[in-house]
């Protein structure tokens, strides 16, 4: 076989057709052009040439090309595909050659599945004064749900799960009789999510053992007392969460003055957004019919959103630990509003628990109880040992617990879940509703 120059390679081709120039050709262009090719023969400084020309192709489009130097040529073949691993490449309609990231089309059909805001900025958003753009200042209990607001969302982009290796677990509990609360959370997916308290969290939890949800919740808070552990603390979680529904375009940021010292404050903007939100937690207390339709909950977001039953519940019971309803629920009569804060208390007791509300007579999940090895003095007597009828469900205020169950059971159905992250929910749902006797 006929040896190759360095320039016939770079012109695409293996001999003297197809454009490349022969060795008489060189010799008759002259010592000018000769210096040319063997200029061009000579290996490049990073092994991946990216000389063009005319015709728009290099050597490495050509598949028949081969290095007259073995090593070059290994070296060059692991550079390309250390730098085009994950990249493909196609040729557009008018001629172009277009490369891109496969991941990109999966991270596009990940934010169709999921809303537009946030648990932690949708509990944050009740909370906000719309005019003052300020939190109380007496909530003591917001700081703490927000990090459990951060693990459900895991949990609902499919993140985190319950760990199901049982050689984790000590003691006399085993598996699913290890209480609820101290079932270790394993990381099922590590790939980011785009939201920076996600991904901080994420990273957190797949470069550490693995620990249970009172545990996480504890540690993002900077509940502890392991002085190894107090880098786990999430800072400024407020403020963050603010500015980022200032990006949004949802606030805005002021400056107001507080006697000594001047604060940035963040008042609503977009009051669309809020009255969504309020919309979906009134829907689920205050609706006239107990009969919950999972598809009009999200209605602004014109999308199918992943979990929508799941989402709204986790924002009720998540806003009401945080102690962010009152204003929710400020129109209502006082009669109204603690009925409704009942319902919440109530909503939160029977979901807090695996399986999922087992008094409704359609459990959501599997497997041995928590009842009795993980039930609180909040629990009530009983969990888990049957169930009641449908007929003897609590008043006609809101959506029904049998509804909720229903709709909950739906979204691990055909939402594409797994029990063990709905059962990481439940567990996050558990610790919140504890947080009154751990504060």
């Amino acid at each position: 076989m006929a040896s190759t120059s360095g320039l016939q390679r770079r012109r695409g081709g293996g001999g003297v057709g197809g454009g490349a120039l022969a060795s008489d050709d060189i010799s008759r262009a002259g010592p000018s052009h000769s210096r040319k090719a063997s200029f061009d023969s000579l290996p490049s400084r990073t092994g991946t040439p990216s000389v063009q020309h005319s015709n728009g192709r290099s050597h490495l489009d050509n598949p028949s090309f081969s290095s007259s130097n073995p090593t070059e040529g290994s070296n060059s073949a692991k550079s390309r595909t250390a730098a085009g691993a994950a990249s493909i490449s196609t040729t557009s309609q008018s001629g172009h050659r277009i490369a891109y990231d496969p991941r990109d089309l999966q991270d596009e059909g990940e934010e169709k599945e999921n809303p537009r805001l946030t648990l932690m900025e949708e509990c944050l958003l009740l909370g906000l004064k719309d005019k003052q753009g300020y939190l109380s200042f007496w909530n003591d209990n917001i700081s703490y749900s927000l990090r459990g607001c951060i693990l459900i969302e895991l949990c609902l982009r499919k993140r985190i799960s319950i760990s199901r290796d049982t050689s984790a677990s000590s003691g006399r509990f085993r598996g699913n009789a290890l209480p609820l609360q101290d079932r270790l959370i394993e990381v099922v997916d590590g790939k980011m999510t785009g939201e920076v308290l996600l991904d901080e969290t994420l990273k957190l939890m797949k470069s550490s053992e693995r620990m249970s949800a009172s545990q996480w919740v504890d540690l993002l808070s900077g509940e502890t007392w392991n002085v190894t552990k107090i880098g786990y603390q999430l800072k400024q979680v407020r403020e963050r969460l603010a500015k980022g529904l200032v990006d949004k375009g949802i606030l805005r940021t002021e400056k107001r003055n507080f006697l000594l010292f001047d604060m940035a404050t963040h008042p609503v903007s977009d009051s669309s957004a809020k009255d969504a939100v309020l919309r979906r937690v009134l829907s689920l207390l205050t609706s006239s019919t107990p009969t919950l339709h999972a598809s009009a909950l999200y209605r602004e977001e014109r999308k199918n959103i992943a979990f929508a039953a799941t989402r709204s519940l986790s924002l009720l019971c998540c806003s009401f630990s945080a102690n962010v309803l009152e204003n929710a629920l400020a129109h209502l009569s006082y009669d109204a509003r603690e009925a409704a804060f009942q319902k919440v208390d109530d909503i939160l007791s029977d979901f807090s628990q695996w399986p999922m509300a087992p008094r409704s007579g359609i459990a959501v999940g599997s497997g041995p109880s928590n009842a009795a090895a993980g039930a609180g003095a909040g629990q009530k007597t009983g969990i888990g040992e049957g169930s009641i009828s449908r007929n003897n469900e609590e008043g006609n205020l809101g959506v029904s617990t049998f509804e909720l169950a229903k709709a909950v059971r739906n979204d691990l159905i055909s939402g594409g879940g797994n029990e063990a992250q709905f059962e990481a929910i439940a567990a996050v749902l558990y610790v919140l509703s504890r947080m009154d006797s751990l504060l």
